[in-house]
């Protein structure tokens, strides 16, 4: 099923035309209307009428989250605040929030994006998708609400918290869809159990998933554990919330909604443009937003990107799903350390459950110490309590191997690691505490 056949399968030369078109009218809309931009490209001696091609977007400068930050709260808005009918804001837990506005178009276009990547999933009006994501200032809940509304799916607006009556209402209106945290999934699956229901005798068939990085093992142990088909999607608020991108069922890749979001994907470190295949941090400029547009917005996400066109008849680029973050990356003795590595072992042994905690300190005061606590699963263990040190050296030695550092591994009792209803946090990096 495809939601909008004519731009999702368009021909590369008519995307990219399109696209061009599009990007030579936001330039210039912002460098007329946003004056952030055009202090910016003034100071890199550039102007929009120098974007002939979309190759020549690389000679416009990158924004970055703490440019947003610096211009709080309307800073960046392209209309005035009479033409802005929405406002959303990321959760501020590091500094100021990102504050964004919508036009009512750029609604209309959320929606409309949302309804794609539905579709893609399976979705139909058939449905009832529950959305198990804060109905606050983050984008998550409302973006997928107005998005299944439009496919013509059956919302529920669980929101969260409540785990137990989030299963109730799963069974009692015989939800199909799932929307919520990969993590967050896993936990539910968990209550259920505790609550005496097979989680895999939910009527649910499809997941909606986002808003973390999460691992293919991750996504097996949530199929087996649910009994659904599990899709990835990505957004960001500072793009346009969730709707950027979406797995359809051939699930070989996120389709990058293109005729609104350019994509890039650039070198790190030194911010050289990467050929397509690449691995390097994804950079998204907005193509039609009216009320918050973006010009090379860095999202520090890490990816490869993929033109080819894909089994299910989208000609749409796809974007591997997110190994990490250059902010998530943790550099122990001088190696760098994704999570999504140390989840991609974990979930390949049986005598542990999907939770873990990452934590680095410095052992003797200098030298970095990596230590991971996961939890045991007692359904698969069943050896005697001597049998855990057995288990700790061969987690130990599977992540050696993969990290080419030595980490400690300490098994914990079932159920006593955090459990969260939004991002789960993974890490706690001590080094440097006072």
């Amino acid at each position: 099923m495809i939601w909008e056949k004519e731009m999702e399968t368009a021909g590369r030369d008519e995307l990219r035309t399109a696209q061009l078109l599009r990007l030579k009218q936001v330039v210039h809309t912002v460098y007329e209307s946003v004056p952030y931009y055009k202090e910016q490209f003034d100071s890199h001696g550039i102007h929009p009428d120098a974007l002939t091609s979309l190759d020549d977007l690389a000679k416009f400068p990158f924004t970055t989250k703490d440019a947003l930050r610096d211009n709080y709260p309307f800073g960046l808005f392209a209309k005035p605040m009479k033409d802005i009918i929405r406002l959303h804001a990321s959760s501020g837990t590091t500094g100021k929030p990102i504050v964004v506005g919508y036009t009512e178009n750029d609604l209309q276009t959320w929606s409309g994006l949302i309804a794609r990547i539905a579709t893609m999933a399976g979705v139909t009006r058939e449905d009832v998708a529950q959305i198990c994501f804060s109905y606050g200032l983050f984008t998550g809940g409302f973006g997928l609400h107005y998005g299944l509304e439009k496919v013509g799916a059956t919302v529920v607006p669980a929101s969260v918290g409540n785990t137990e009556k989030q299963i109730m209402l799963i069974k009692d209106f015989n939800v199909t869809v799932l929307v919520c945290t990969p993590s967050y999934a896993l936990y539910m699956a968990e209550v259920a159990g505790d609550m005496g229901v097979d989680p895999r005798t939910l009527p649910l068939k499809t997941g909606l998933f986002g808003a973390e990085p999460w691992t293919e093992n991750m996504r097996v142990q949530i199929e087996e554990r649910l009994n659904l088909v599990a899709t990835d999607n990505y957004g960001l608020s500072e793009i346009m919330g969730p709707g950027v991108a979406g797995e359809c069922r051939e699930r070989a890749g996120l389709h990058i909604n293109e005729d609104h979001f350019l994509v890039e994907v650039i070198d790190p470190n030194t911010g050289e443009v990467l050929p397509d295949g690449s691995e390097g941090e994804l950079v998204f400029t907005t193509l039609t937003k009216e009320g918050f547009p973006v010009i090379r917005y860095r999202t520090k996400d890490i990816s490869v990107i993929n033109r080819e066109r894909c089994a299910c008849g989208r000609t749409t680029a796809r974007m591997r799903k997110v190994s990490g973050r250059t902010d998530d990356m943790l550099i122990i003795r001088g190696v760098n350390v994704f999570p999504s590595q140390i989840e991609s072992v974990l979930m390949e042994v049986a005598e542990v459950a999907p939770h873990y905690l990452i934590v680095v300190d410095k052992k003797k005061g200098y030298l970095d110490d990596l230590e991971v606590h996961v939890e045991l699963n007692r359904e698969k263990f069943t050896g005697s309590f001597r049998d855990l040190e057995d288990v700790e050296k061969k987690i130990s030695r599977k992540l050696a191997n993969v990290l080419t550092v030595s980490a400690r591994v300490k098994l914990v009792e079932p159920k006593s690691l955090e459990r969260t209803m939004g991002k789960a946090k993974r890490v706690i990096d001590r080094r440097n505490d006072a």
